[in-house]
């Protein structure tokens, strides 16, 4: 049983606890998520000092790619089982262990096993499924936009660690770097232990009493039953093809526009604002869930999506800032925007105590999708020279991803 569950009658939150419950896992989350694109600018310093190609490095995002997939359904068992506090510790840890022991690798093994192992680990354990179960006892009609803001913190990690990761590369070198960001979140582990967690893990009342009917009314829902289910297997392949797609991508975007005449400096921060507009995005979409409907909502984001992949195609043929700011403003604002809506129909779809397990699993769609699409889109870098097998590769991809919103009846309503 879990021993932060909410007690019953338990008063009303006063409002400083929600935000604060909110700016939590807005921060953690964005950690996660902006630690894990840091390997965006490590991945040229650290290719050019082994001497690996694209695919080698690149395996380094993809096994951490994975694990925050493969994670998912036994990070939201845990949280079910013990709570919050010891999965997010836990994650910290994990995150900084993985950071400050990377640089001092030598050999390729030892970055898959600290980037990609240790690491993508500890972000699965501070990312989506933690947070979204978390703010799901704190909010009730109001959970969509509420898990919008939260996953937007992906947008605001890439903003900030981003450009940050390359000055600490600029100044300290990629090793430098490492120890530094992993010696911060090895020492942001001791206030986070000291959080009051009892009462945040506990949620707010009204969110607590529909838990507890959700899970006398609900109970039935299991990850047997689930699977079962057409809507879970359509949850399953959006996330895995829209992951194959967007990360087959966004992993190589600094090293792209390097490539076609950007400044180091310039393509990272240019990319890292992207989390400026993943913000802006998340919080549109979700708002449009309302106006248009979530169906509506979503395929709007993928259209643009597929806008902003062609505009960087185009860059390589002509290089212009307006194609720049054209491909950050389609593609980096709906990079992620889908999932707050996603993650919002599957707790519906699978209510009940096990949504946890449930929602855990259906996430290992995008860490598969996410490994497989970062390894192939450097494969196929490697074999033809250049990214328009990457580009075509994509835009199937995502266009695979939007597939289940025009045929799978659960997501057409």
């Amino acid at each position: 049983m879990n021993k932060e569950s909410a007690p019953p009658g338990a008063p009303a939150a006063p409002p400083r606890l929600v935000f604060l419950v909110l700016a939590l896992t807005f921060l953690l989350m964005a950690l996660a998520r902006g630690a894990a694109e840091t390997f965006t600018v490590f991945l040229l310093p650290v290719s050019n000092a082994f001497g690996w190609d694209r695919a080698q490095t690149v395996s380094v995002y993809s096994i951490g790619a994975l694990c925050v997939g493969l994670a998912g359904p036994f990070v939201g068992r845990l949280f079910d089982h013990s709570g919050p506090r010891a999965v997010y510790a836990i994650g910290l840890l994990l995150l900084g262990t993985g950071f400050s022991v990377a640089a001092f690798a030598q050999q390729l093994w030892q970055l898959q096993l600290c980037i990609g192992l240790a690491a993508g680990l500890g972000s699965a354990c501070l990312g989506q499924v933690t947070g979204s179960l978390l703010v799901s006892r704190w909010f009730g009609p109001r959970l969509p936009i509420a898990l919008a803001v939260v996953s937007s913190a992906a947008g605001a990690g890439v903003l900030l660690l981003v450009p940050l990761a390359q000055v600490l590369i600029d100044h300290a070198g990629w090793r430098g770097a490492y120890q530094i960001l992993g010696g911060a979140m090895l020492a942001g582990a001791v206030p986070l232990l000291l959080l009051p967690w009892r009462r945040i893990g506990a949620g707010a009342a009204h969110a607590a009493a529909k838990l507890t009917q959700t899970r006398a009314t609900d109970d039935t829902w299991t990850l047997a039953s689930a699977m079962r289910h057409h809507a879970f297997w359509a949850l399953f392949s959006i996330f895995f093809f829209t992951a194959l797609g967007m990360f087959s991508i966004s992993v190589q975007v600094v090293t792209y526009l390097i490539e076609v005449g950007f400044a180091p400096l310039q393509a990272a921060t240019a990319w890292g604002f992207s989390g400026v507009l993943l913000l802006i995005g998340m919080l549109t979409v979700s708002w449009l869930d309302g106006l248009l409907g979530r169906r509506r909502a979503i395929l709007l984001a993928y259209g643009l999506t597929i806008t902003g992949i062609l505009m960087l195609w185009a860059l390589s043929r002509h290089p212009s800032i307006w194609l720049l700011a054209g491909f950050l403003i389609c593609f980096g604002s709906t990079m992620g925007s889908r999932g707050p809506l996603v993650a919002a129909a599957a707790m519906s779809i699978f209510r009940g105590k096990r949504v946890g397990t449930i929602m855990g699993t259906i996430t290992i769609g995008q860490g598969i999708g996410s490994a497989l699409g970062s390894w192939a889109g450097g494969l196929l870098h490697d074999w033809a020279h250049s990214y328009e097998l990457v580009f075509a590769f994509a835009l199937v991809s995502v266009i695979l991803g939007m597939t289940p919103f025009l045929v799978a009846p659960a997501l057409r309503q």
